[in-house]
């Protein structure tokens, strides 16, 4: 087994690249068992919506401080991402999508993504295409008019304005694409295809082989 731990050969290149016909079997193979997959159980759909956030910096501090700025970005962006999971508006998509539990929401289901001043994508992940728009619609909605209540009460600055721009239906799609799957086993095929090649019974020479002589030993051959 120590040919196990020895580094490579050029022989054992040698021996990947006259395999060409395994690879290419395994390739097509390995793509074609990932299309299965894909068809047999494919990924969720994702749905999303789009919210404006709009922080209005200059009319917040007009002294045009970039320090300040930054640490009032900074703190209203994480007040709103708190908004956003907060339990009021989980159990509000909840109960406007049918939804059972809100930890379901939290656990992979719903995901923020680019929060900042400008645009805020709500996203959402579920086996049924309405469900899944249903979701991201109410999510985006949900929070904007917390927004608006928060601005109302004095608990969110009243600079920040927010405005729902894209439906749920925006950029829904499989969350995953059949290209990926095929990619995936193509690689994995691959990637087992040289193990086999490398590993197969009597691939290896043993001690009695050439690569088991000592150069000595090669030497009196010759």
């Amino acid at each position: 087994m120590q040919w196990l731990l020895s580094p490579p050969e050029p022989e054992d290149f040698i021996r990947l690249l006259q395999a060409w016909r395994f690879w290419l079997i395994g390739a097509l193979a390995g793509a074609l068992a990932g299309a299965a997959l894909y068809a047999i159980a494919p990924p969720p759909y994702r749905a999303g919506a789009t919210v404006v956030v709009d922080f209005n910096l200059e009319q917040a501090w007009p002294q045009d401080t970039d320090r300040q700025q930054f640490y009032y970005l900074e703190r209203e962006t994480r007040k709103l991402e708190e908004v956003a999971w907060s339990d009021a508006v989980m159990q509000a998509v909840a109960a406007a999508t049918g939804t059972a539990q809100i930890e379901q929401l939290r656990d992979g289901k719903l995901q923020l993504s680019q929060p900042g001043d400008g645009g805020w994508h709500f996203y959402a992940n579920d086996r049924d295409p309405q469900k899944a728009a249903a979701l991201a619609s109410a999510w985006a909605r949900l929070f904007d008019e917390q927004v608006q209540a928060g601005v109302q009460t004095a608990s969110i600055n009243p600079y920040v304005q927010t405005t729902v721009t894209q439906a749920g239906t925006f950029g829904l799609r499989r969350r995953v694409d059949m290209s990926a799957y095929v990619l995936a086993g193509s690689a994995a095929s691959l990637g087992l295809g040289a193990l086999i090649i490398l590993l197969l019974p009597g691939s290896k020479p043993g001690p009695a082989s050439v690569r088991g002589k000592t150069p000595k030993a090669r030497a009196k051959k010759k």
